[in-house]
């Protein structure tokens, strides 16, 4: 029910967070849950379905805790949960081991599961190394005329050889079994499969048949036929793979696998078999077999036993050919496997090759026939001698036959295969006359007694008279095979036939080759000289050694005849010592082999053989003995090494020694009992003195032989006082250091530290306080012990041996080093506080160390489920609490010794209050006050104490820790205690309004770091780097402008990141200062003085501004860089190469096009917006070629919940002050200000970039009418209300949007830029004429025209009616200058005009020249009124440079007055 809980909160969870995968899984685990939980408690279930039953349920809770990433749950057998309280530390251990095993199991069934495997299956076949292939023969569907053998064996395609022995299936004519009996009973099991055959890439299951009969089918039966003959007959394949894999498992399911015939009667089937593989499909025409197949796991005893249905004694057992990856004792096998590979035959007399019949038997030396020694194939009798199939006339025939010949173990020795060659002939009459024309043979022993090689032998075929070659003795004598030959100085090959005695070697040649698998027969002779150690005693001793170097897995295989050997040489020579420790070294060698992965299946074989075979009853005292010696010479050069591989076989000696002993007793009741013990007890006492030594030799032994020592002791030691001392005193500090010195990768670090707790568990307060007195008189030992233990005690803490969801250890862990803390801190205020014995760094190590504990994640109650978290509460309580206390009790136990902390012990205080548990915030933040308080008596100010707060204050804030409540608790608990003191009232006051606001910052800055929006982050980013830079933190300041650099590379802000870069380089000097450490907080940079960083930074920079294509900065910063490599570095390398960039930046911005910006005004108005941008007005500078609907999208999707606002009007208080989000945005035009060195006409490609960079003024119009109508002049009081947006810094800059201040501007400074843009029109259009003559004439046509229409007389009529006038000069007498330079603007449109109308003149066509006479008089009676009115302006030399008359106000956004007639038009243009 409880578990149900907590998963449906998760469920929802899943559910919101759309994790559909893991919602389902967790469904049906839910569904699975629910319906146990009925049946439980429905109380109707029978007991064992019961237990079954809360098995499933347990297992299923387990695995799903795991999934979803709660916390282990251990139990006992009967699946209870454990309580901690009543298990002991190590049994705890082993049960989180032990349950931590079974979920990853069932993770990988359920895995496996999703892969179409059934779960038991997969359980069973990873517990067993061994399975087997079953197969029933259900049908031979092919049509053969006469009987037949069908032949089914497995089949490797890449390797092209049978890696099983043949199921032989005797065919009748009539289309049914020989055997009738069997008609429905054609089963067999390949069996000894291992996880090699797995790996496999393809296995093929192959079946051969076989036909016996006549040798060609076609003959008709005039004559008599030679009957009996094996022919050829076809092949069938199926791949069995995903068979083998389990990726298919259906035992019902009926395959049918087609038929090949062969081609020719003389196509070999091994190529056919070959042929059918590599074929797509076969034409099979309806024929072939029908089969059904299993995997089973296990050997042949497991199999009989768990699937008797299938399997039973009648079921034929076709074994690999080869050993199974695991040999039990008692599976004694003697099998050699023999195969007719090929041959070469001479057709001698006959006209064509001949059809030649090999036939295989064994002989003793005697010439004796060794009957039904030959099988060819499970499911079939024994015969004595076997005949090859016959290919007709071929010259080399290939066969690829296997036989298996088993010979009792004591005749191998004595026997040899036979192989006689015959031709067979079709007529019956014939073939009785042929006798055997060849002989080739090959003993199965060779002469040094290891049994014949492995693989390929070229047999040497030997002629005689038929009847000599049937007697043995006329070629035993004979080498058998070619090698054999050799050496024996004959030469293999000649052309010439030798005679050898009175038999001919032949020039024909024969192939075999044969495999050994027999738990009986060895082909290593340092294996064997072991094994028949009695027939040549003098060489015990080197076959002793010999045995370490012997291969593992021929060793392995004779396990039980190895051990025995070597017991029995340690009972046969039970008066001496000599063989002993040889004896011992082997024993050792062999448990290592098995402790090998490779071999570790033979681990059951090795306590079977313990257990049932082992019976050397004086062993005991021989092993104790060696090992005690090895024991005591631990420090003797090369023994470590020997007694390092003995202490990891450990286990298996004293298992050795216990059942050697068990033996004694049964036969001698009891005898010699104290010897025993006290042989025992002076062996441990041996470890324990080498336990105890330093030198490094024992190191390595240590590791392994502390367990024992736990073992031996621990598991005498009851709830008593005295034994725990024991184990203290001898193991507590051998366990530490082995704890220290072990890498955390290790196997055994999680059981030592399980041994350290469990000791320090078990300890009381007398037993601490007795610790300390076994260090004697020497101090320093003390010092040393706590020293290592803190250290120890904070790696174990910061880096948990056991995984994080093992709560229930880890929670005991805590607890008993909490203790072990407090006992260890009153150790600290006994001995080492007084002035005289004070110790800083062990004091040091202590506080480090209590934070840590304090601050480790399994402790921080908040992130657990409230399920969890009582749970915790109730059993252990809020262990940071306690420890929280401790540590303030001990900070201020340090008296005059604070100073020396500060400021090292800001952070881990820090640290300490920063964790949200408001009674131990309440009774630390005072410390920081006690803090101030020290340093001031000290120095009279607290700088250290601030400095290191606020740096420290930044990390951890940044790291998650921290909250409004802290901020409140900090700023309420200091300021009291500094309004209180005397000094510190003024100073403190500012420190924590100082701390509160970067607080502030922070936490903002936190809390926006995790959000998806860039730009938020950046405005956040720029606050607090804004604050450091305010309160002088530079180090802090260079921190946040690197954040902020890395925010603009990932968004592609090549410029910004640029400007952000030089806010940094501006810091820096170019002299040969050296470079504070906190100058370089990137790693790329590697610079000495400040010098040679600002270069760096200055060539990044650069970099930037060009991928940015801000070139005029780059340049800028490029000729403070050459001044340098000039005249200060003399680095002309460098500048050479700068100056190669500069050319090409001032080739760029003449010729490279730069997409121009616009910039849109955005208003953030309501209280729903973050602090930092509400109710303020920023203006963006939009992205290349970003129109404005694009950027308000971009906007709204940061903002989804807020309103665009339909008004471009600012809004009132009722919406800056309702609590939802609105945002207003608009497009603004930036006002250009060129920089002064341009005082004279330039190109436009060079003023354009000014246009929309390096401007800080923005501008934005909008009609409106003030005050009453004036029925006379409209325009008096229609303003432009021109709004001019001034941001706090120039964009672009270290940001892509800055906040603004409006200003309202007056229609006559809006008059005067209108003039002043009329008369740049009329300038810029003639300088494009007197550029280019052939530039068409219609737009200056229609400019001048608009000008000198007389219903727009220039444009400036309005202007006269509304500020030229006495009444309008008397209410702004302010504005006096700005009307005299209106009118020198219009005095000043009369020369414009004239040259304008001169070139007109030029270029007009005869066509228009009416039209440009009635301009020209136009232009005459408006000169004449402006000339009268506001004086004469002449054309010198040429025009005025527009800088010259440019007023200061200048802005790209204008009103026109274009259009003709008395009203005013107002429009932006």
């Amino acid at each position: 029910t409880t578990t149900l809980r907590e998963w449906s909160i998760i469920w929802r969870q899943l559910y919101v967070v759309n994790n559909r995968e893991m919602f389902r899984s967790v469904r049906h685990m839910i569904y699975d849950l629910i319906e146990w939980r009925s049946q439980i408690l429905s109380g109707t279930l029978p007991q064992d379905e019961l237990k079954e039953l809360k098995k499933k349920v347990t297992a299923k809770i387990d695995y799903g805790n795991r999934i979803l990433d709660l916390d282990l749950v251990v139990r006992d057998e009967d699946g209870n949960i454990l309580d901690p309280e009543q298990t002991s530390t190590i049994s705890l251990f082993r049960a989180h081991e032990i349950a931590s095993k079974q979920v990853e199991e069932r993770l990988l069934e359920e895995k496996s599961q999703k892969q179409n495997i059934d779960i038991n299956r997969q359980a069973k076949f990873a517990a067993t190394p061994s399975f087997a292939l079953f197969v029933n023969l259900k049908n031979v569907v092919c049509k053969i005329g006469e009987d037949a053998e069908v032949l089914m064996s497995l089949y490797d395609p890449h390797e092209s050889k049978f890696i099983s022995e043949n199921y032989l299936v005797r065919w009748s004519s009539s289309g049914l079994p020989k055997d009738i009996d069997r008609l429905h009973n054609l089963r067999a099991v390949f069996t000894d499969l291992g996880s090699k055959d797995l790996k496999r890439e393809k296995i093929s299951f192959v079946c051969q048949i076989v036909r016996v009969g006549r040798m060609e089918l076609r003959d008709n039966n005039t004559r008599k036929l030679t009957s009996g003959l094996r022919r050829p007959f076809g092949v069938a394949v199926m791949d069995v793979t995903d068979i083998i894999n389990g990726k298919v498992d259906d035992e019902d399911k009926q395959h049918f696998i087609p038929f090949q015939p062969v081609a020719g009667e003389n196509d070999f089937l091994q190529t056919v078999i070959n042929k059918v593989i590599a074929a797509k499909e076969v034409n099979h025409k309806g024929q072939g077999l029908w089969v059904t197949l299993k995997l089973l796991p296990g050997d042949i005893h497991q199999i009989r036993k768990e699937f008797p249905h299938l399997v039973d004694r009648s079921t034929a057992v076709a074994r690999k050919m080869g050993f199974p990856e695991i040999i039990m004792p008692g599976d004694v096998r003697n099998d050699i496997y023999v195969t007719l590979v090929q041959g070469d035959f001479d057709k001698g007399s006959k006209t064509t090759a001949k059809n030649v019949e090999v036939t295989v038997s064994v002989y003793d030396e005697d010439g004796k026939r060794l009957e039904s020694v030959i099988f060819p194939g499970a499911g079939d009798e024994a015969i004595s001698e076997y005949k090859s199939v016959i290919y007709y006339q071929v010259k080399q025939p290939r066969w690829f036959e296997t036989v298996k010949v088993a010979i009792p173990i004591e005749d191998v020795n004595r026997s040899h295969l036979r192989f006689t060659f015959r031709h067979r002939s079709s007529q019956d009459s014939k073939d009785k006359s042929e006798k055997i024309f060849a002989l080739a043979f090959v003993k199965l022993m060779r002469y040094d007694g290891t049994t014949l090689r492995d693989g390929e032998h070229d047999l040497i075929v030997y002629k005689a008279e038929a009847k000599k070659l049937e007697d043995a003795s006329t070629y035993l004598s004979l080498p058998s095979t070619k090698i054999e030959l050799e050496e024996k100085g004959h030469s293999a090959t000649g052309k010439s036939m030798q005679n050898l005695g009175s038999c001919t070697i032949s020039k024909d040649s024969f192939q075999i080759s044969t495999l050994v698998c027999s738990t009986k027969l060895t082909q290593n002779v340092d294996l064997l000289g072991l094994l028949k150690w009695r027939s040549n005693t003098n060489l015990l001793q080197q076959n002793l050694k010999q045995l370490m170097k012997v291969d593992g897995g021929e060793v392995v295989k004779f396990l039980q005849d190895t051990l025995d050997a070597l017991f029995n040489i340690m009972m046969e020579n039970s008066e001496s010592e000599t063989f002993d420790t040889l004896v011992f070294d082997a024993l050792v060698f062999i448990i290592g082999l098995i402790a090998d992965r490779k071999f570790q299946h033979f681990n059951p074989v090795l306590e079977t053989y313990i257990k049932k075979h082992f019976s050397a009853t004086l062993a005991y005292t021989k092993l104790t003995k060696v090992l005690k010696t090895y024991v005591d010479n631990a420090e003797k050069c090369g023994i470590t090494d020997q007694l390092f591989k003995a202490m990891k076989a450990l286990e298996y000696i004293f298992k050795f020694i216990v059942r050697s002993r068990i033996l004694f007793n049964q036969l001698y009741e009891n005898k010699g009992e104290a010897d025993f013990r006290e042989s025992l007890l002076q062996l441990f006492k041996s470890i324990n003195e080498m336990m105890s030594s330093i030198s490094d030799q024992t190191v390595i032994v240590k590791v392994c032989g502390i367990q024992l020592s736990t073992l031996a002791f621990v598991s005498s030691a009851g709830p008593t006082q005295r034994h725990v001392q024991i184990i203290m005193e001898k193991l507590l500090r051998t366990v530490n250091r082995t704890v220290i010195s072990m890498g955390r990768d290790s196997e055994l670090i999680g059981s030592f530290v399980a041994c350290m707790t469990a000791i320090l568990r078990q300890m009381e307060d007398y037993h601490y306080a007795h610790l300390i007195k076994t260090f004697g008189k020497m101090r320093s030992d003390v010092v040393d012990f706590l020293m290592e233990t803190f250290i120890m005690f904070k790696n174990l803490i910061g880096k948990n041996v056991y995984p994080f969801d093992w709560v229930i250890m880890n929670m005991m862990q805590n607890k008993v080093f909490l203790r072990a803390i407090n006992q260890y801190a009153d150790m600290l205020n006994k001995k080492f506080l007084d002035q005289a014995n004070f110790e800083l760094q062990l004091w040091n190590n202590y506080f480090h160390l209590a934070v840590a504990f304090l601050t480790q994640e399994s402790l921080q109650l908040e992130n657990f489920s409230s399920a969890k978290r009582a749970k915790i509460l109730n059993k252990y309580g809020d262990m940071r609490r306690q420890i929280g206390f401790e540590i303030r009790d001990m900070w201020y136990n340090l008296g005059q010794h604070k100073i020396k902390f500060i400021p090292e012990m800001v952070g881990p205080i820090l640290e300490m209050t920063l964790i949200p548990e408001t009674e131990l915030r309440k009774a630390t933040i005072p410390i920081f006050f006690d803090m101030m308080q020290c340093e001031f008596h000290s120095t009279r100010s607290f700088q250290m104490f601030e400095n290191e707060i606020i740096t420290k204050l930044d990390h951890e804030v940044e790291g998650g820790r921290g909250d409004e409540q802290y901020k409140v608790l900090f700023d309420k608990i200091l300021l009291e205690h500094c309004r209180k003191h005397k000094y510190l009232a003024k100073s403190g006051e500012t420190f924590v309004k100082l701390v509160v606001r970067l607080m502030e910052r922070l936490l903002d800055y936190r809390t926006i770091m995790h959000d998806e929006n860039k730009e938020n982050r950046m405005s956040c980013t720029v606050n607090v780097l804004n604050f450091y830079k305010e309160i002088e933190r530079e180090e802090m300041y260079i921190r946040y402008l690197y954040k902020l650099c890395d925010l603009h590379k990932e968004c592609d802000n090549y410029t910004e990141a640029a400007y952000t870069l030089l806010l940094h380089a501006k810091l820096l000097k170019w002299s040969e200062e050296a470079c504070a450490a906190h100058l370089t907080q990137r790693d790329g940079y590697q610079a000495a003085t400040q010098g040679q960083l600002k270069d760096q930074l200055y060539q990044e920079i650069i970099h930037y501004f060009d991928k940015g294509k801000m070139w005029e900065e780059a340049i800028a910063l490029g000729k403070e860089l050459a001044e340098q490599y000039e005249n200060e570095m003399f680095d002309y390398e460098q500048l050479s190469e700068l100056l190669r960039k500069q050319a090409q930046f001032y080739e760029n911005i003449v010729k490279v096009i730069r997409p121009k910006p616009d910039y849109f005004a955005v208003g953030y108005y309501g209280q729903g917006f973050p602090t930092f941008i509400r109710n303020k007005v920023f203006i963006y500078r939009g992205k290349e070629y970003e129109r404005r609907e694009d950027f308000e999208a971009r906007l709204l999707t940061q903002f989804p919940n807020a309103e665009k606002m339909k008004t471009t009007s600012p809004p009132g208080d009722e919406i800056k002050n309702s609590s939802g989000q609105y945002i207003q945005c608009f497009t603004v035009k930036p006002k250009l200000d060129l920089p002064p060195k341009f005082h004279k006409p330039v190109s436009e490609q060079i003023v354009s970039f000014y246009r929309v960079n390096e401007v800080q003024r923005f501008e934005y119009s909008r009609p409106v009418r003030k005050g009453e109508k004036n029925p006379d002049n409209e325009f008096a009081n229609m303003w432009i209300e021109r709004t001019i947006y001034v941001t706090a810094y120039k964009l672009p800059g270290i940001l892509r949007w800055f906040e603004v201040k409006s200003v309202e501007i007056s229609p006559l400074e809006n008059a005067i830029e209108t003039m002043q843009l009329t008369n740049d029109k009329i300038n810029n259009m003639i300088q494009q004429h007197l550029n280019d003559p052939n530039l068409p004439i219609n737009p200056l046509s229609m400019l001048l025209n608009g000008i000198v229409d007389p219903a727009v007389m220039g444009g400036f009529t309005n202007y006269e009616k509304a500020f030229f006038t006495e009444r309008y000069m008397h209410e702004h007498p302010e504005d006096h200058d700005k009307i005299e330079k209106l009118k020198d603007l219009i005095a000043w449109q009369i020369p414009f005009l004239a040259e304008g109308i001169r070139i007109h003149g030029e270029k007009v066509t005869e066509a228009l020249r009416p039209f440009h006479e009635r301009m020209e008089a136009c232009f005459r009676q408006l000169k004449d009124k402006v000339e009268k009115q506001y004086g004469v302006r002449a054309v010198v030399s040429h025009l005025p440079t527009r800088q010259s008359y440019r007023p200061a106000m200048m802005c790209s956004l204008h009103l026109d007055f274009h259009t003709p007639g008395s009203t005013l038009n107002v429009g932006r243009q």
